[in-house]
């Protein structure tokens, strides 16, 4: 079978920019992976120290896969890798299957990464990026604010140098106020030190610089940086003063050299016990870099193409498990940093994977005395950022059902942990559309004086006729509300002097067989009475749908093209003596 060179670009994305490469993209690319890869090195160690693995795969979850991501993904700025949200779902996944070995525990995250890679791929192939829809922007904000706030509380036993453990919030809190007694203050010291000086660069380094005459942008790269100056430092005082020897926990021996090949477990039971966790890491993981990936193309008037990201994404994770790291995904501040760094194509992730492979094969030594409380202080500083407890008072204003959503994940992924959360999240969001659309809004409308346009008797002053009921659905008609608007309106013309009922179906894009049946006993209900069914305003895809069935034969009334019309037919307001006053 041939493959055209259009569909070929189309899954492998470098075959088009690649072909207008030159060497001022080449320059802007390297500048851009220069600073990604002093961002990204502490941030890889500290990511897999979340994840419960050896610092090492951090770092190999930084280099095949940003290549690979370079050859499939559709962003100018994405920045793959190791990321918080899917380190700390990682280590809830392997670390509830009981594993004492660290070898099998491994094993397991790579297992994981090339589960989420298939499950991607897979997903990118036969184009479901839209299942990822049902993960609503309430839900994911949750989510991510809950599980910033539990990483950070998961650091703080590394920061004050105690063994506490717990999946939840407040298991994390109880164990870290039970072993808090045997808090090592050199540790301790270490921690809030390395905490208290990444956040003031933050906010703090790039106004001295500039005040120092350096130019902005790169004040603002240099700022950027600041985490590896707090490992340069730390691990200096770790090595000078033997800090080890007093109890300061360290990150030892990192093995050095490139990534190796590995394989992931084929053991069908660990696949079924992995599945569910690699199935809600891929939709997160896709919907944290789609919103990163849109919003940065967006801004040079790009466009990347969802499905095919996780084409890019699944490549990006069955690399990872090739070459011993664990599921990665597109990060929000490196892709911030990669952006605002200059990177003009997917190839500055690749030179970014060059200069974390270079640190791997000759840096890893000088990472013996580093200690654990100051990556512990890096994540902390990072995942902070994430905590939007905001976002609970405006759903609360906005929308109480989405405030429902907000809250619900932000309490059971607290509670008991980052899939359960995140599952009920999705639950709680199906659950909440179905019950606002089984109950839809449904207007009586009449016509404004001097105009053909139709509003809500209770909120405009209209025209009526007495005899001429019109409703306006304001939602599809199916199965969840058929009933529901079945009820209403037969109510409605129980209360008397009703000949005409309009409905005006200007919102409904969709009728299924069970809201079909309903308007079928609707309009054989009203004949009973004496009153005509008619319809207006009908989509004309509802109307072919309509047209293959027996109901338009049926149908008492007429179906308008015009609400206008069908007021003009039924019920003239020309001398209407009926008027409604504004009552909203």
């Amino acid at each position: 079978m041939k493959i055209s060179a259009t569909a070929l670009r189309r899954y492998v994305p470098i075959l088009d920019w690649g072909r207008r490469y030159d060497g001022q993209a080449a320059s802007a690319d390297l500048m851009a992976a220069v600073i990604v890869t002093i961002m990204l090195i502490p941030q890889s160690l500290a990511y897999a120290l979340l994840a419960g693995l050896p610092p090492q795969m951090g770092l190999y979850a930084s280099i095949l896969p940003l290549v690979a991501y370079a050859l499939f993904g559709t962003s100018r700025a994405l920045a793959v890798g190791p990321v918080a949200v899917v380190s700390l779902m990682t280590a809830a996944a392997v670390g509830g299957l009981g594993l004492d070995s660290p070898a099998d525990y491994a094993l397991a995250a790579i297992t994981l990464a090339f589960l989420s890679g298939m499950i991607l791929l897979v997903m990118g192939l036969f184009r479901l990026g839209f299942l990822a829809n049902f993960l609503s922007h309430p839900v994911i904000a949750g989510f991510i604010t809950a599980s910033g706030l539990l990483i950070a509380a998961s650091q703080l036993k590394h920061i004050l140098g105690v063994e506490a453990n717990g999946h939840s919030l407040l298991a994390m809190l109880g164990g870290l106020i039970g072993d808090l007694g045997q808090t090592n203050l050199i540790t301790l010291a270490i921690g809030t030190g390395s905490a208290a000086f990444l956040f003031w660069v933050r906010k703090g380094l790039k106004p001295l610089l500039t005040s120092a005459g350096l130019p902005p942008r790169l004040a603002g790269n240099l700022a950027k940086a600041g985490p590896v100056g707090a490992v340069a430092v730390t691990t200096l005082l770790s090595w000078g003063f033997d800090l080890a020897g007093k109890g300061v926990a360290i990150v030892g021996e990192v093995p050095k050299g490139l990534p190796p090949l590995t394989l992931p477990s084929f053991d069908m039971a660990l696949w079924g016990q992995l599945f569910a966790s690699a199935l809600l890491i891929s939709i997160i993981g896709f919907v944290e870099s789609v919103s990163v990936a849109q919003t940065l193309a967006a801004k040079k008037r790009q466009r990347i193409v969802p499905d095919q990201e996780l084409v890019g994404l699944g490549a990006s994770n069955v690399a990872a498990a090739i070459s011993g790291g664990y599921p990665v995904t597109g990060g929000f501040a490196r892709s911030v940093v990669n952006f605002d760094a200059g990177a003009e194509t997917p190839a500055a992730g690749a030179f970014t994977a060059i200069g974390i492979a270079l640190a791997a094969l000759f840096l890893t030594p000088l990472l013996y005395f580093l200690p654990k409380a100051t990556l512990a202080a890096t994540i902390i500083v990072a995942v902070l950022s994430l905590v939007d407890l905001g976002i609970l008072k405006r759903t609360w204003d906005y929308h109480r059902a989405d405030f429902i959503a907000v809250a619900a994940t932000i309490a059971l992924t607290l509670g008991f942990g980052v899939e359960i959360g995140v599952s009920a999240g999705v639950i709680l969001s199906i659950a909440l559309f179905l019950y606002k659309t089984s109950r839809p809004h449904i207007a009586e409308v009449g016509v404004v004086p001097g105009t053909q346009h139709f509003r809500n008797i209770n909120r405009h002053e209209v025209w009526t006729h007495p005899e001429l009921v019109t409703l306006r659905l304001d939602e599809n008609l199916y199965f969840a509300n058929s009933r529901f608007i079945e009820d209403y309106l037969l109510e409605r013309v129980a209360k008397g002097g009703v000949r005409h009922v309009v409905l005006m179906c200007s919102a409904v894009n969709e009728i299924d067989l069970s809201a079909l049946e309903a308007l079928e006993e609707i309009n054989r209900q009203l004949a009973d009475e004496g009153v005509t069914l008619h319809l207006s305003e009908v989509k004309g895809p509802v109307m072919d749908r309509l047209s293959r069935t027996h109901f338009l034969a049926e149908l008492t009334g007429e179906v308008f093209l015009t609400q206008y019309m069908a007021q003009a037919a039924l019920g003239p307001v020309d001398g209407c003596p009926e008027t409604r006053e504004n009552v909203a």
